[in-house]
Formats: C-alpha cells, structure tokens, sequence
C-alpha cells in the first residue's frame, strides 16, 4: 500500500525531527511552546506596518537558547506567522557562504530563500509579475524614487520606471535580476532609458556593491509592500557563528547585527522587520572570556582611524544587544515535554500506521533540550515498531558549541568581502 498525502506530510515531520532540522511539517504539528516570543513577534509585525508609513523601522528581536533548545524551530514558526500576515518572509543561516559581515551575501541568500505569501516561484519574479501599476501602493513608491526622498541611487527610480513601461520580457528578467543582487550595466540601462526620451532624467550615479546591496535592502521591502504584501520579514540563525570569525569580521558582525535589528542611529530600513537567534552562552563564552566587548572598540579606536572608531561605535551597540537586549526562550516544563509527547507518538503512528506504546517515564532524560528529548522518542519508537520486545537503551552526550576562531575562513573570504564592498556594480 503506497502512502498517502497525510502519511507522507507526517513522515516528512518525523524524518525532520529525526534529524533536528525543523521543517514545514513539524512546525505545523508542534507549534510552539514559546507564547512570550510568540506575542512580542507578533506585536513587531503590527508596528512594522505602522512605522512603516513614518518612514521608521520597527526594532528587531533577539532570542536566545541552548543548543538543540528549539531556537531553529521557533524562527520557522515566526516564518509561518509572518506568511499568514501576508508578509514575505526570509530565513537566512549564518555560514561560511553567508558571513553576518557582508551585506551582499546577506541579500543574496535572504532573497533566494524569500517565500511570498500563497506563491510558489522565486519571490521577486512572483512580485513583479504580480504587480498592479495602476495601484496607489506603485504610484507612490515611484514618487518617493523620483523625487529622491528615499535617497537611493536612481538606478532603482530608472529600473522601476523601465519595468512599467518595456514589454521584452528579456529587459524585465534583468531588471528583476538586479533587483535581486546580479549587476546591471549602466551603457544597457541607458540605451533602455534612451528609448524612452528618459536618458537625461536619471543620473546614474557611481557607487560600491556594498552601498548598492544596502540600498537593496532599503528598496525591496518598499517594492514588496507597493505589491500589496505587508512586509519583509528576515530571520536570521545560528548568529553565533560569528565567534569563529576574526577580530576585524567579529567587529563588523556586531555592527550588521546592530543594523539589522534596527538599533543603528540613522540607519533605518522601512519595512524590513528582523528576528535574529543566538545560543544563550554566547556571551559567557565570547564576550566574557575573550573580552570582545572591551577589546573591539578599545584596538579599533586606537588605530586613530575615523572608519575605526565609527566600527567601534556600532560593534558596541551590537554586543550590547547581545549582553542586555536577547530575549531567551523558557525552560521546558514537564506539562510542556508530556504534551510534545503526545504530539509527537500521534505523528509517528499517523505515519508509520500502528499504535506507539506510552514510553516509560522514569526513563526520561534529564535535559534542557527539547532536540534530545524528541529525539530520544523517535528512535525508540522505531525500534519499538520493528520489535515490541526490543529493549531500548540510550547514550546521550552533549555537543559543546565551537566558538574557536577559524584562520581559514579569513583568508577564503576577507578577500573577497573587500572586493566587493569596495568594487563597482554595473559600471561598464
């Protein structure tokens, strides 16, 4: 007898859970045991629409948890409470491929994981190809662009200008692909431009890959709310990766998380609403014991450099978010742990077709990881299954988190992060 559509969602769950990477299917059948979180997030995504009009970003969260305590399920669950608000919404992880320090690998990875509300193509082509020109939302998104208000290069009022008006659906791929991060040559753009009589109406004005990814962030959420969606929500995990970095990338990822989370001054991105997750021991284990925050902002002011000391100064607003600011997740209870349980026997036997016997109680570990205990079930469960008399005994061992610096991954990237924040986009 083959599966069927419910037996199949059920064993994707279980086979997520197995593994502890949450998906779409576990979140859904576990929910959350977080309802503080659960409550400030939600308030975040209705001032996020009311700042919105004021120009303002809502200031981001922070939560905090041990490894394995469930803080990659909570960023799924807010994923889907985003979605059904009819947010766009990212999820991002930090990794050696997308470093906290480079806006540009940033973007990138938040737009190609975007998932727009109800859709299932990439996000900013659903977007565009979805959008209603005659709308109040892009008459004045291309106002505030036209006008300058927005202060971005007018690469971003000539594109949009474009995309209303050219039908080659070439020429909109492209310009959907510099929305997107690719580069877009200026010579192209003005002989698009000069089809139009509009060549002299844009400037085009020179700028670095670094402030062009910026500025990205600050027009996507715009466009994503002129196309009647509420937002754009970003969800960033396992930040503590930042411990491997060196000192000059650990300075400059406090100062991202900083930006990000909205605590920047003058640094504002309408639209954009952050949620960010970091292990609760960060602080102990980096900030404490390696003193970064009195060794960053002290070594970088004392180079003399202006760009040294305004690092300092935004690094500083970072680690403070980081030691005051990060919200953790709560304990688990035993009423919490019983009902996941129950929650979790119900999908095994869904899946798999049969009843799981009740587990024994005094065998339950003592852990404050939600991770080891689901995972403890499942894997009995299994053997249970194949063999009701099977006697199951576990070893359970803590992973301890790895907050060495990595030499390696300085010299593979902080070459290439210059590169491109220094660099030209397009200008040929």
């Amino acid at each position: 007898m083959f599966p069927g559509t419910t037996d199949i969602q059920h064993r994707r769950a279980i086979e997520a859970l197995r593994s502890g990477v949450p998906n779409r299917d576990a979140v859904r059948a576990l929910g959350s045991s977080q309802p503080r979180i659960e409550d400030r997030f939600r308030h975040q995504l209705q001032v996020a629409q009311q700042v919105f009009a004021e120009g303002n970003q809502v200031p981001g969260l922070l939560i905090s948890g041990g490894f394995g305590s469930g803080k990659s399920h909570m960023l799924e669950y807010l994923k889907h409470l985003a979605l059904e608000q009819n947010f766009v919404c990212s999820k991002v992880v930090v990794s050696k491929e997308t470093p906290l320090y480079d806006p540009a690998k940033l973007y990138r990875a938040a737009i190609q994981s975007a998932v727009v509300p109800g859709k299932r193509g990439t996000a900013l082509n659903e977007i565009a190809a979805g959008f209603d020109f005659g709308s109040s939302g892009f008459s004045d998104l291309f106002r505030l662009l036209n006008q300058g208000e927005l202060e971005l290069n007018s690469r971003f009022a000539a594109t949009l200008f474009l995309f209303e008006h050219i039908r080659e659906q070439e020429i909109i791929d492209k310009i959907v692909s510099f929305w997107s991060g690719d580069p877009l040559r200026v010579g192209e753009l003005r002989s698009w431009l000069r089809g139009y009589g509009e060549a002299a109406t844009y400037n085009l004005e020179r700028s670095t890959m670094r402030e062009l990814f910026l500025q990205r962030f600050r027009f996507t959420p715009r466009l994503m709310l002129a196309a009647g969606y509420s937002g754009w929500v970003l969800l960033v995990d396992e930040v503590e990766l930042i411990a491997r970095y060196s000192f000059r990338q650990r300075a400059k990822s406090y100062a991202e998380l900083a930006r990000w989370l909205g605590r920047l001054d003058g640094e504002v991105f309408p639209g954009l609403s952050v949620v960010a997750a970091i292990t609760s021991d960060f602080a102990t284990k980096v900030l404490d014991e390696r003193n970064d925050e009195e060794v960053i902002p002290g070594r970088l002011r004392a180079s003399g450099l202006g760009t040294d000391s305004s690092l300092a100064t935004d690094a500083e607003s970072g680690v403070r978010l980081i030691v005051r600011d990060a919200v953790p997740l709560q304990s688990l209870g035993d009423e919490t742990i019983e009902r996941t349980r129950e929650v979790v026997r119900g999908i095994h036997g869904e899946a798999y077709h049969w009843d799981p016997p009740p587990l024994d109680s005094e065998q339950r570990l003592i852990t404050t990881s939600m991770r080891q205990h689901v995972r403890r079930w499942i894997t009995e469960w299994d053997f249970k299954r194949l063999d009701p008399q099977y006697a199951v005994n576990m070893l359970v061992k803590d992973l301890a988190v790895d907050y060495g610096e990595l030499p390696a991954l300085e010299v593979q990237t902080e070459g290439h992060e210059e590169a491109e924040s220094g660099g030209r986009e397009g200008d040929a």
